[in-house]
């Protein structure tokens, strides 16, 4: 049997150690062979591939990023996109493709599978950690782990000069990057895109945090929206999946926290920080047994589905399932942060 492998959407650490995992065990218990597309659905749709074997595996574990490469090319809006995938797949005789990636990259799976017979298995990846059918995603811990050292390293200089200091994390439409690393950096406003924030309110807790001697620390999800206003967009360009680029809302933020106080503001954007560097080893713990579980997907046949992690356990659900609702924040988990805020 000879699987294929690809990697979609954004990066993240940890993508490596679920390749390894596929291709070892496939290889070494099953015999099979494999072969990875390069760059996303790209891969496929154009034929673009890369021998995965044992040698190939090899010291990977520990590097970010993807050997595969990533992109968001979405295939469903590529001309005759379908058509060329199925032909490609069968010109590289491969018989069952693993997706790895997040929302996107794993509807397309779920799509081709169901409604093209082209049978998939899919791995959740997404900084982000919002595919509801999952407790954890993988990539979400290592971005946690640098957001809250960025935060703790913030302090110290936000002290030193008695400025309000802006964070803006990763975070479209859910912010739990943004509520781990606020609580555990010990930021004093952590803003998200499921609670509309009020401006004033957000200058009252800074305040507030200068009355008390010390330097306020704002970490703020880049899809977080002010009450009476609307997301800032980087700008107005579409990605194939009809998302818009974020980022700016820290620096617009810290603007008016400027105007409104008096208090002089600056912004540090983590950005693609957050995807880079080495996983760490809850993601490489958590990667390896996704990768081990869905090569095992494919040896019983079940496809169309997803691994998942479940307390300790690794499940499989529908990859429709999987894609279906974004899981967010909950309110109650916002308000136990509330606590720490001004």
């Amino acid at each position: 049997m000879r699987v294929g492998v690809l990697t979609g959407g954004g990066d993240c650490p940890g993508l490596n150690a679920v390749i390894r995992g596929i291709v070892r065990k496939g290889v070494q218990e099953y015999g099979y062979e494999f072969t990875g597309f390069r760059d996303g659905w790209r891969g496929p749709l154009e034929g673009d591939t890369v021998r995965l074997d044992i040698p190939a595996v090899r010291g990977i574990l520990p590097r970010g990023g993807t050997i595969l490469g990533s992109s968001r090319t979405n295939p469903l809006t590529a001309a005759d996109g379908i058509r060329r995938i199925k032909r490609n797949l069968a010109k590289q005789e491969v018989d069952a493709l693993i997706a790895i990636g997040g929302e996107d990259t794993l509807g397309v799976a779920a799509r081709i599978g169901d409604e093209y017979g082209v049978p998939c298995v899919g791995v959740p990846k997404t900084i982000d950690n919002d595919l509801s059918a999952t407790d954890y995603t993988f990539g979400f811990d290592t971005a946690v782990g640098i957001a809250t050292e960025a935060i703790d390293r913030l302090h110290t200089t936000a002290e030193s000069h008695m400025r309000v200091l802006v964070v803006e994390v990763m975070g479209r439409h859910a912010g739990w990057i943004a509520l781990h690393s606020g609580l555990a950096g010990g930021a004093n406003v952590i803003l998200i895109p499921e609670q509309r924030f009020d401006v004033d309110q957000v200058c009252t807790w800074v305040t507030s945090r200068f009355r008390a001697s010390y330097a306020p620390i704002v970490v703020v999800a880049e899809g977080a929206m002010p009450k009476d206003g609307d997301m800032v967009l980087k700008d107005g360009t579409l990605d194939s999946f009809g998302h818009v680029r974020l980022s700016g809302v820290g620096e617009w933020l810290a603007k008016e926290i400027e105007k409104r106080t008096g208090k002089e503001a600056r912004t540090t954007v983590l950005g693609h920080v957050q995807r880079g560097g080495t996983p760490s080893a809850f993601d490489r713990w958590l990667a390896t047994r996704f990768g081990l579980h869905a090569i095992d997907a494919v040896r019983d046949g079940d496809f169309g589905t997803m691994v998942a992690l479940r307390g300790t356990d690794i499940v499989r659900v529908p990859i429709r399932e999987a894609t279906a609702r974004l899981k967010t924040v909950d309110p109650k988990l916002y308000e136990e942060a509330g606590v720490f805020f001004g």
